[in-house]
């Protein structure tokens, strides 16, 4: 089956915008032109994409579906003729980004370090932050994010592997005080918490068994927002913590720490470069995407 470009196009807009007429405003084209695309291209596949009334526009389930396989693969294409007509053009500039601190591979100082480098017109501001909050509002040009948490009309290309979290203690403390066999068990003994900020709750802590995944509220007798003290704390015997597997790799292959649970702790999608899904991408930020993805 030939592929309709334009039909998809429009049909993308249609889904992001759930409005025929916003859609239309933002290609520059009337409504009427945009109803006959969205005709043809159900007629075309045989199967309705979008319901209609007079108050609402929503995607059928075949609609949806098509929104979630094709949005990625036409925001890529967009990149790279982005690429195409910014190749003469140098990045330059300040790029702003909004990074997690647990995005270990991110920020772990070679990555960035190598796309200054091989970019020395472009100054990179980085804020380290895991308050979640629109970085378009707040002038960031992109963000680093556990894919799980990015809004789904961004475009986001992976940064890392699959991650896991875990659960770690320093021998001394599995001396002391043994260790928990289940997570049910965490309640029982002494914890080391994350927050993200001073006035809010402590992160609950991630299980999944035989396919159900459940969370776990530890009540922790320490609670910080700084990873490295979590480490330090445990590593010193102070409790039980939990958090990212890279951020913990190198105290475990000292042995200054010890996995717990690990039957208790599966993978998940890891961390993404996410930024607005923007007509023509500056060059700046267009060589990060690139650097990523070679670096990946």
């Amino acid at each position: 089956m030939a592929i309709d470009l334009t039909g998809l196009s429009v049909f993308l807009a249609v889904a992001e915008m759930r409005s025929f007429r916003a859609a239309a405003e933002h290609l520059g084209v009337t409504r009427p032109a945009v109803s006959q695309s969205i005709r043809r291209l159900e007629d075309r596949l045989g199967v309705a994409l979008i319901q209609r009334t007079t108050r609402s526009v929503s995607l059928t389930e075949a609609g949806e579906q098509l929104f979630q396989r094709v949005a990625p693969a036409i925001a890529e294409v967009g990149l790279a003729l982005d690429a195409a007509a910014d190749r003469d053009v140098a990045p330059s500039g300040l790029l702003r980004l909004a990074v997690s601190s647990i995005a270990e591979r991110f920020i772990s100082g070679p990555l960035l370090a190598g796309f200054a480098h091989a970019n020395p017109a472009v100054q990179i501001d980085v804020t380290v932050t895991d308050e979640e909050f629109d970085i378009v509002a707040e002038g960031y040009d992109a963000g680093v994010r556990l894919g799980e948490v990015i809004d789904q009309d961004m475009i986001a290309i992976p940064v890392s592997g699959e991650q896991r979290q875990i659960v770690v203690a320093a021998p001394v403390y599995i001396e002391r005080f043994g260790k928990p066999s289940h997570p049910s068990e965490l309640a029982q003994h002494r914890c080391i918490g994350w927050r993200p900020a001073p006035q809010t709750a402590p992160y609950r802590w991630e299980f999944g068994e035989e396919g159900r995944e459940y969370d776990v509220a530890v009540n922790p007798e320490i609670t910080t927002n700084d990873m490295l003290l979590m480490i330090r704390t445990a590593c010193a015997g102070g409790g039980i913590t939990f958090g990212m597997e890279e951020t913990f790799r190198p105290y475990v292959l000292s042995g200054q720490l010890v996995p717990i649970l690990e039957d208790y702790c599966p993978p998940f999608a890891g961390f993404f470069l996410y930024f607005p899904n923007r007509r023509n991408l500056a060059p700046k930020l267009r060589a990060l995407v690139d650097h990523v993805k070679r670096w990946r």
